[in-house]
């Protein structure tokens, strides 16, 4: 169950203060921001399975654009399932309702779009060189700052046929976060933005543009009819992505590798990958130094995979 935020407690912590509420919904909620909904918790299990489950309850009362944010989630998700946790207030957790005007064909794009957002913002704001990971992360010189969970929220049936009514784009952003918290939480590889000195980590700020951040790259994507890259979107995402040029190995369902060069984008989003047959089965190479001279490149076509193909990609 989630916890409207009070304010009790308020300066309990004077370095990780509450989310500001009514500051937040003056600046974001309209008709002087873009939201037409926004619920601002103390804490919940995840915002993106609160938010689905709501929207999914009660189409009506969550029109689109809708976010609930919180100070605390107590059972974080990721892709694939995978779970985490942070102290409380340490990091921005967003989520954001959509109900796309595009094919639900084009909706693939939509963890990209959220990631060449969030690197925006991270750039412009932080002043951090961020980058996106293929599918669904923020780096700051290949430590994860950001996780990014798109989730669909499922419609009810209407004339026999039964569609989605929505889609939740969820961002974490590590804010705050200590070295000594993130190793606590097995999660070594990772950084924050206090970690890497950022310009700002007020979470505030942080929350009012992340959202208008992620409106804005959906609003072009939306222009454009769902057409990645007569939107921009594609190459946006290219020059994001620093996946791309290296050489990597694809973590796939049922234990299986795919080694190679992360070679671009196809028209789906999807990671192409040039198979490099020296390296299959040997299951020693990383790609993380890889520097893309395809020195052991196979000649074989390039492969396409997609996020829900993909366990992991190093």
């Amino acid at each position: 169950m989630a916890r409207v935020s009070t304010p009790q407690g308020r300066w309990s912590d004077l370095d990780r203060p509450p989310l500001a509420a009514p500051s937040l919904r003056a600046a974001l909620l309209a008709p002087a921001g873009p939201l037409a909904r926004l619920e601002v918790l103390e804490e919940v299990g995840s915002t993106n399975a609160e938010l689905v489950a709501r929207a999914a309850a009660d189409p009506a009362g969550w029109p689109a654009p809708a976010v609930i944010t919180a100070d605390s989630q107590t059972r974080g998700r990721g892709r694939l399932g995978r779970g985490w946790d942070a102290p409380p207030r340490s990091g921005v957790a967003v989520s954001l309702l959509l109900r796309p005007r595009i094919s639900p064909e084009a909706w693939g794009w939509l963890p990209l779009a959220a990631g060449v957002a969030v690197t925006g913002m991270v750039r412009d704001l932080a002043g951090l060189p961020a980058t996106v990971k293929w599918p669904n992360d923020v780096l700051v010189e290949g430590r994860k700052l950001c996780g990014i969970l798109v989730e669909v929220v499922p419609g009810s049936s209407a004339g026999g046929q039964a569609g989605p009514a929505g889609v939740v784009v969820g961002v974490g952003v590590n804010t705050t976060s200590t070295r000594e918290e993130l190793d606590a939480g097995d999660l070594t590889g990772a950084t924050s933005l206090r970690l890497e000195g950022a310009a700002t980590t007020d979470r505030d700020v942080l929350v009012r543009a992340l959202v208008r951040a992620l409106l804005a790259e959906v609003e072009r994507f939306e222009a454009a009819d769902g057409d990645a890259a007569g939107s921009g979107l594609a190459a946006r995402a290219a020059e994001a992505c620093s996946t791309l040029g290296r050489r990597v190995t694809v973590h796939l369902p049922g234990g299986e590798q795919l080694h190679g060069i992360a070679e671009g984008l196809d028209g789906h989003g999807r990671l192409l990958v040039r198979p490099d047959t020296a390296s299959e089965g040997n299951g020693d190479d990383d790609g993380g130094d890889g520097d893309g001279d395809g020195d052991r490149d196979s000649g074989a076509s390039a492969v396409a995979v997609s996020a829900g193909d993909v366990v992991h990609v190093r």
